[in-house]
């Protein structure tokens, strides 16, 4: 494991302190500990949302054969000539 060097503070009300220290307690683990492992699985749960499209798979299906059967580009195919004319791209 890393060795954990970084900190962060955070300002709390009573109650919340409270709450977060009784959660600590029921759980055996110091406050600091389920600080971190609450916020950790919450970041996961945010990333996950955030990062990540879903979308119906008779969209995707059609996306991919879209894909695998595109058309030529001739402009695209011109411009990557030109690149590689001028030693841009090799």
């Amino acid at each position: 494991m890393a060795m954990k060097t970084e900190r962060v503070e955070a300002r709390l009300s009573p109650r919340e302190r409270r709450r977060i220290d009784q959660a600590a307690a029921l759980e055996g683990q110091s406050v600091s500990a389920f600080i971190v492992a609450a916020a950790g699985e919450k970041a996961e749960q945010v990333i996950s949302v955030r990062a990540t499209t879903v979308v119906p798979s008779g969209y995707f299906d059609r996306l991919l054969s879209a894909i695998d059967h595109a058309g030529a580009a001739p402009r695209l195919a011109r411009a990557a000539k030109r690149a590689r004319q001028r030693r841009r791209i090799r």
